[in-house]
């Protein structure tokens, strides 16, 4: 089914969703310890302009204005402090912290994103492979449109239904589109998926913060060590070094182009497969969608 909004999701690929999603990993179980996060500097709240579409329904965590506030702990986690990586400003490059592992995050959906989302069914595999294309950083996450059409076409031969996210890039063929009004309807929408398939990025926290297992594509860009989940078949193409370029590396895109779409299918096969082996015998699988509400009476559409 196609839905077409005026409102196309043109912030799915932006900067700063993915790191919002990791923040509600810090603060899960806050409210359980009559505390909230704030998160920011220890005397301002800091958030960006994502992290209220983001932490929106979220009781463990504080925002802006709750300054003063008894329950609060503070952690230093916001713009320009983001602890997984810092600038190499001579060599132009992120510079990872290995000592950072993200928690899964957590997306609480008000029951009219749940409700839109059921329009697209369950049982999908979504898959996104487009990157930030206006940063300089672009081609070393970028694995090739050609490839990604090929494990479509695979999965469509399996008999695998395959849906894309529009919002003015180039569809896959055989892809069917869907145009949401905003991230979290797309992350309500991910939450129905079997499967996302796509670069490090937004989407693969959201994969993570709903439960759903991903095939994630690396490269040599950023270390599955610092942003990836243990879920997930991170691929890196065989790096063994994460340089962080800024700008474009041969090191990085050799590393994506050592990616084939066998080493995707097969990843994904080892999901799909176990998915529908225990459907059918009745069990229950380890990645279960996680999917929290609120009921504010502020309007959703």
């Amino acid at each position: 089914m196609l839905v077409r909004c005026d409102i196309l999701l043109e912030g799915l690929v932006e900067m700063g969703l993915g790191d919002n999603l990791m923040a509600t990993g810090f603060a899960k179980g806050a409210k359980d310890r009559g505390k909230r996060i704030a998160f920011g500097n220890g005397s301002s709240i800091i958030w960006d302009h994502h992290s209220e579409q983001i932490f929106r329904g979220n009781p463990n965590i504080a925002p802006p204005g709750s300054e003063g506030a008894e329950d609060l702990e503070w952690v230093p986690f916001y713009k320009t402090s983001r602890l997984y990586n810092h600038h190499d400003h001579v060599k132009d490059r992120w510079i990872w912290n290995y000592q950072f592992k993200p928690i899964p995050g957590e997306v609480y959906f008000h029951p009219k994103e749940l409700q839109w989302a059921k329009n697209f069914g369950k049982g999908f595999v979504l898959i996104e492979p487009h990157v930030q294309n206006f940063k300089g950083s672009a081609p070393n996450k970028t694995w090739p449109f050609s490839r990604y059409q090929n494990v479509v076409t695979m999965l469509k031969q399996k008999g695998y239904k395959v849906r894309q996210f529009s919002y003015g890039m180039p569809i896959l063929a055989g892809a069917a589109e869907i145009h949401t009004p905003s991230f979290r309807h797309a992350l309500a929408v991910l939450s129905n998926a079997a499967l996302y398939i796509g670069p490090e990025g937004g989407l693969h926290h959201g994969s993570a913060a709903v439960g759903i297992p991903a095939v994630v594509l690396f490269g040599g860009f950023i270390p599955p060590q610092v942003t990836g989940y243990d879920s997930h078949a991170n691929l890196t193409g065989g790096a063994t070094s994460f340089c962080g370029s800024l700008t474009a590396c041969q090191h990085c895109i050799d590393a994506m182009l050592s990616i084939k779409s066998k080493h995707v299918n097969d990843a994904a096969k080892g999901f799909l497969e176990c998915s529908t082996s225990l459907a059918g015998s009745g069990e229950t699988s380890g990645h279960r969608p996680i999917v929290k509400s609120y009921s504010q009476a502020s309007d959703v559409t």
